[in-house]
């Protein structure tokens, strides 16, 4: 049996990339990172490791994060609310009969699918 102890991102800025995750999902910064750190870790569950590296993503994630609202927001509400934080539409998903997902990118680039949450379902 195994833990997991962080879902890592590689990434040119690190604590810019950190900072839009914790403001999506309300995790804070390590508070020993900084701006100029090569590795931010965001404290959640999972824990988001952001490390810096020299290559830009050139290729459709291979991992990604499904994410739903958590405390009654809906997955549209959701959506604008991430493309407040800068987060981009990229394909959407979301059917006629309300289902679906949207798959947005955040701002380096990474996929990642707001879904709607079980409280939207029943």
């Amino acid at each position: 049996m195994i833990d997991v102890h962080f879902v890592t991102f590689d990434c040119a800025q690190p604590y810019e990339l950190a900072t839009f995750w914790s403001r999506a999902t309300g995790w804070e910064i390590h508070p020993d990172d900084g701006k100029e750190d090569d590795e931010v870790l965001l404290q959640g569950k999972p824990n988001l490791l952001f490390i810096r590296v020299p290559e830009g993503k050139s290729a459709k994630n291979r991992l990604h994060l499904d994410v739903t609202g958590s405390d009654g927001t809906t997955r549209d509400q959701e959506v604008e609310r991430l493309v407040g934080l800068g987060a981009v539409i990229h394909e959407e998903r979301r059917d006629p009969d309300d289902k679906g997902w949207v798959v947005m990118l955040d701002p380096e680039g990474n996929e990642f699918c707001v879904c709607r949450a079980a409280y939207e379902k029943s």
